[in-house]
């Protein structure tokens, strides 16, 4: 993952309020208000982290879109899950490791650009 993603992560989390108690599970979504099936927008980004013995761990991040009609539902476009090391894509199935990395940079490289314009509201869950 590039430098500018753990820091895009970094400045949002330092923006949350931490409860008092402590967590073991970090959770950022990332959401443009506007996005809707009808017409369409930045789709919504979760980000999962893990705390381990040695700090925090990346566990997955996973974007969503609407599919379906005539009732869409948001369901998982891509998910990247860091602890088997598998990328899946909606329309691809899971992808070969190639492919997956260039997936990912394809999609963490457009995500921090959209994150830049302002494109998300986030909001942080701490467990």
């Amino acid at each position: 993952m590039p430098a500018k993603f753990y820091q895009l992560i970094n400045a949002e989390l330092e923006q949350a309020t931490h409860p008092e108690s402590s967590f073991n599970t970090i959770t950022l979504n990332f959401r443009d208000l506007d996005y809707s099936a009808e017409l369409g927008g930045h789709h919504p980004i979760e980000v999962h982290l893990e705390r381990h013995k040695l700090g925090w761990q990346l566990v997955y991040i996973t974007d969503f879109s609407f599919q379906g009609q005539p009732f869409p539902e948001l369901i998982k476009e891509i998910d990247i899950c860091f602890v088997t090391k598998k990328v899946f894509s909606l329309f691809s199935g899971w992808l070969n490791s190639k492919s997956g990395i260039e997936l990912i940079n394809l999609f963490i490289d457009s995500f921090i650009k959209y994150h830049a314009m302002n494109a998300y509201q986030t909001s942080v869950s701490f467990d």
